[in-house]
């Protein structure tokens, strides 16, 4: 129990010494000398730190925005929901999570092996927060020992092998092959964006070919445009709460100089992740060739989403600032209506990532207007899902998937906690 504990917490929960073995291995496999190796090898775990570095960069710069849309509502706080709380919840659990992980994966390894679907799931954190939600839907559906295990197994394998296939044919109108697909929770809104993208776009007008006037050029920097438009909805968003939320949400800092410094933060935190993805993969992908051309003939690696980024960032800024709008206006919707009995936070990250992803998906479906048309109803849906998926975790991690929800992780948890009933 020791030595899989050692490799669930030390190494498979570390995204970069997990990618940083998978090159390594490939490198090797592929009987590169020495120096290609340790190359190679420090070259992708350098590459997924930078990624993660500004990937928590990125989130710095957007959580007080869902402070201020808490105090923007109104929302009262929860008086429903009594979960024991994710931190709880992984000590008590922790070692059905790792095993369910470890199995999961191997399941992951066997199918791609003697089956068509040869996608691998290497998103490290990933890899391990979906047997996490279903251990937690196993715990809500009253199954105890084993059948923890068994249950959190089973669904965290399904995930990993059939959500990576389904968004592969999407990913491909993207980058034009099939050198990867995403395992990461945005597959199901990314699919809906996509096929509303090829429904209602059009192809000939992409997010990445608006023009811009000789004056404003330096605004095809991504840099620079997901810096003022971050500065502009800081702004925005401050001057509609007030002087005193302002103040307290904001610091001792004026709105201007706030808003300015989190623009700022954003477009390096999104430069720096640029950076990493383009490092990690000019080493992951040839590696992982080595494995697939040697043990899993034709393997497709499943990565983390921000891999996509760099063939579409415009369609990310977009998707971003689309489902925002969106999503906000559904949450005011909501709240009028009384549907869900607990407060639905703004969840940012969500539309950064997930809906971020799910618009440069509609935006090689259908062009700019894909992108926009399938982020606005992801923008809807995550609400939605978390929304439904909330009272299948009620007594144990409900207030982690406020946060972190609206994605796979609420899709799959309304799927498996329906069948949980069944227990």
């Amino acid at each position: 129990m020791q030595i899989i504990d050692f490799i669930v917490n030390q190494i498979l929960r570390e995204p970069a010494l997990f990618l940083g073995i998978i090159a390594a291995l490939g490198l090797i496999i592929q009987r590169k000398n020495f120096s290609d190796i340790i190359s190679g090898t420090l070259k992708t775990v350098i590459g997924v730190v930078i990624l993660t570095q500004g990937t928590n960069i990125l989130i710095s710069s957007i959580t007080p925005l869902s402070d201020s849309f808490n105090a923007l509502y109104q929302i009262p706080a929860d008086k429903t929901l009594h979960p024991i709380g994710a931190d709880k919840f992984l000590s008590t659990y922790g070692s059905q999570i790792g095993l369910s992980m470890l199995l999961a994966f191997l399941i992951n390894i066997i199918v791609a092996r003697f089956t068509p679907l040869k996608n691998v799931f290497l998103t490290g954190h990933m890899l391990f927060w979906f047997p996490f939600i279903f251990t937690a839907i196993a715990v809500e559906s009253g199954l105890r020992g084993a059948g923890i295990v068994i249950f959190a197994t089973i669904f965290a394998a399904l995930y990993f092998i059939i959500a990576p296939a389904l968004i592969k044919p999407f990913v491909r109108k993207v980058t034009g092959g099939d050198s990867f697909t995403l395992g990461h929770p945005t597959i199901g809104l990314s699919i809906v964006s996509g096929l509303l993208g090829k429904v209602f776009g059009n192809k000939e007008k992409s997010t990445e070919d608006i023009k811009f006037p000789k004056q404003i050029e330096f605004l095809r920097e991504i840099t620079i445009t997901s810096s003022l438009v971050m500065f502009i909805v800081y702004m925005i968003v401050g001057l509609l709460i007030g002087g005193d939320q302002v103040d307290k949400i904001f610091g001792d800092k004026s709105l201007v100089t706030f808003s300015l410094l989190q623009g700022v933060l954003f477009g390096a935190g999104l430069t720096i992740l640029l950076q990493g993805v383009r490092m990690m993969l000019s080493e992951i992908i040839p590696a992982f060739k080595g494995i697939s051309d040697k043990i899993i003939p034709n393997a497709v690696p499943a990565l983390d989403c921000p891999i996509i980024f760099p063939f579409a960032p415009n369609a990310v800024i977009i998707g971003f600032l689309v489902s925002m709008v969106t999503s906000t206006i559904t949450l005011f919707i909501i709240g009028g209506t009384g549907l869900f009995p607990f407060a639905i936070v703004p969840l940012t990250i969500t539309c950064f990532f997930e809906i971020g992803t799910a618009a440069v998906i509609g935006n090689g479906t259908g062009g700019l207007r894909g992108a926009i048309i399938g982020s606005a109803v992801a923008g809807v849906l995550m609400i939605l899902l978390v929304g439904f998926s909330v009272p299948f975790l009620q007594n144990t991690v409900s207030e982690w998937i406020l946060v972190f929800g609206g994605n796979d992780l609420s899709l799959w948890s309304i799927i498996a906690g329906a069948i949980g009933k069944l227990f």
